[in-house]
């Protein structure tokens, strides 16, 4: 079985992976591997064509800049995808480089089926994209429950497919001792800030992270500050954090190198409170069950355009799977240092409004079901049958 695949981003990193091992195990080791990936990609077999955060990139004006360039590398990969002759294509995330590529590959070669892994969120603001999508998309995984019926209305096969974090590890008792002793916390408070795993997001971010710290160091001098910093930025990471107060520990993962992920679950599972960047990192927190205050800001043009196009009055996805707003959020203009302190030192105070709302959203997202890459393979291998 000849798969091409492609992510362009950590957390899409993470999910091909685990589709690819899904379908390894379902194929019994028949599926054979192209396309664009990471690291964890690339333990599964696959061999990038060129370097995946090339294409991680977010926000209007962010994407306006690096328009030639993206807009080659989208040919490149059609042009890839196509020769490859898969028996399936597979773009996972990363909407605005991925639709592109099933456009021209549909265009040039109808007959190959394509596969979009993630729904675009069509429930939030442009609802329309489903219709676009689908002339040239034959399935989406989902990985919200509630994803399934838009994509379905537009005419796409949509399977839900479960949420990744809930089949990946959680730090036990054992490893949140060891973690505090190794990281010299002792029994002092701690929180966890996530600026993002992007460029674009921890060049606007961290800034107004920093004065937030500044704010609650002073009113909680006791309070520890970790920063996991994800692989593609690590370095943006460590020299934003080297001037924030209270001596941040940042994780970087170049320094842990296999030890890094359960360092990640230790410290999530460690932390009192989080201050992190709007996305999926907000399930994470919920999996670990540490409260969370979330902040997002993008370029004044982005933000113009999307704050008018969005449909939800919430982007956490804690809040929408579990129906609440339970989860503090501050975005676009909101994201202002005076606003966000506040919020992060209540929520230290009082964290027990969030748990009911983080245990929710872990059941909704299939923590108790079969592993959500293998069920996501078996959403393509029956997608395949049904389309012979």
């Amino acid at each position: 079985m000849r798969v091409f695949i492609t992510a362009g981003e950590p957390s899409g990193d993470r999910l091909g992976a685990a589709l690819m091992a899904g379908l390894t195990e379902a194929t019994g080791g028949a599926a054979r591997f192209s396309g664009i990936g990471g690291p964890m990609m690339a333990e599964e077999g696959l061999h990038s064509i060129f370097p995946m955060d090339e294409i991680s990139i977010m926000g209007i004006v962010e994407i306006l800049k690096e328009y030639r360039s993206l807009k080659r590398r989208i040919r490149q990969t059609a042009e890839a995808a196509i020769a490859a002759a898969p028996d399936v294509i597979i773009t996972v995330d990363l909407p605005e480089f991925s639709l592109r590529v099933l456009e021209l590959v549909k265009a040039r070669a109808p007959h190959l089926r394509c596969v979009h892994y993630v729904a675009p969120t069509v429930w939030a603001w442009r609802p329309g994209r489903a219709e676009k999508m689908a002339p040239h998309v034959d399935q989406v995984l989902a990985l919200l429950p509630f994803e399934p019926p838009y994509m379905q209305a537009a005419g796409i096969a949509c399977d839900f497919v479960g949420h990744p974090v809930v089949s990946e590890p959680v730090a036990g008792a054992a490893d949140v001792a060891r973690f505090r002793l190794t990281a010299g916390l002792g029994e002092a408070p701690m929180a966890l800030v996530l600026p993002g795993s992007r460029r674009s997001e921890v060049s606007r971010l961290a800034p107004v992270f920093g004065k937030v710290l500044e704010r609650v160091h002073a009113a909680r001098p006791d309070l520890r500050f970790v920063v996991p910093a994800a692989p593609a930025v690590a370095g943006a990471v460590q020299a934003a954090a080297a001037d924030w107060p209270g001596r941040p520990l940042v994780l970087d993962p170049r320094d842990l190198g296999a030890e890094g992920p359960a360092q990640k679950r230790a410290a999530f599972a460690a932390a009192d409170v989080a201050l992190a960047a709007s996305g999926t990192v907000s399930l994470e927190l919920a999996a670990a069950a540490t409260p969370m205050v979330v902040a997002y800001d993008m370029n004044w043009l982005s933000r113009v355009v999307i704050g008018r196009m969005l449909r939800t009055d919430t982007v956490t996805l804690v809040n929408l799977v579990s129906e609440t707003r339970a989860v503090p959020e501050f975005i676009g203009r909101a994201c202002r240092p005076e606003r966000i302190a506040p919020a992060l030192l209540d929520v230290l105070d009082n964290p027990s409004d969030q748990a009911r709302a983080m245990e929710l959203t872990m059941q909704r997202l299939g923590r108790d079901g079969p592993p959500q890459g293998r069920r996501a393979a078996d959403a393509v291998l029956a997608g395949l049958r049904d389309d012979a």
